[in-house]
């Protein structure tokens, strides 16, 4: 009796033990993804000028498919709107937010002028999804915190949120902006705004 107690007591312990270190795991892989866009967004700004946007937006289409459930993002920025479409214009809606998102990076990352990218920590958070934290250190203007809420594919983590200084969804906002739009003035209207904010980014404006 007193192996067989024993016994329990280990199992119990390294299953207690075994929880913790799986949880460290998941988060350190999520905070990977993270770290990869970060360094190529680093990279971005450092070449920024020999680039050109053109080759910004080159270097950084690769990795936001990497990093980021498109897809997803897509998908939830326009809520029960998505169902309403037909087949087409969901594949061309979905090609257009990635090409915006891309665009993002790429218009707006365009110099370098000392920033680092700083990794605060990673936790859980809801619906088994992990909350990476981070913070955007400019040595000329105001840090700036940049959270990343991650959840779990069958290709690994990939974001699906960037929340900045802690509060602003970017996934919110996008779905505030395209939902409305699309209830008030449809889906070419939609379209329409998306593909004139990229190229804002490309003529370098906001």
């Amino acid at each position: 009796m007193g192996c067989l107690r024993g016994g329990l007591i280990v199992l119990a312990a390294v299953a207690v033990l075994a929880v913790p270190r799986a949880a460290w795991s998941q988060d350190r892989d999520a905070a990977r993804v993270v770290e990869d866009l970060h360094a190529a967004l680093l990279g971005l700004m450092k070449e920024a000028e020999a680039l050109g946007y053109a080759g910004r937006e080159a270097r950084i289409t690769p990795v936001v498919g990497n990093c980021y459930d498109v897809a997803f993002m897509a998908r939830k920025s326009l809520g029960r709107h998505w169902k309403s479409l037909e087949e087409a214009q969901q594949e061309q809606f979905l090609a257009a937010f990635g090409k915006v998102t891309v665009a993002n990076y790429a218009g707006r990352f365009d110099g370098w002028s000392g920033e680092v990218f700083e990794m605060l920590g990673a936790e859980p958070g809801v619906r088994d999804t992990r909350l990476v934290k981070t913070r955007l250190l400019q040595p000329e203007d105001e840090d700036v915190q940049l959270d990343y809420r991650l959840h779990r594919t069958d290709a690994g983590w990939r974001i699906i949120d960037v929340y900045v200084n802690g509060t602003i969804s970017e996934l919110a906002l996008r779905r505030s902006e395209y939902s409305a739009l699309l209830e008030r003035e449809g889906f070419e209207a939609l379209m329409r705004a998306i593909d004139a904010k990229i190229k804002r980014l490309e003529r370098g404006e906001s």
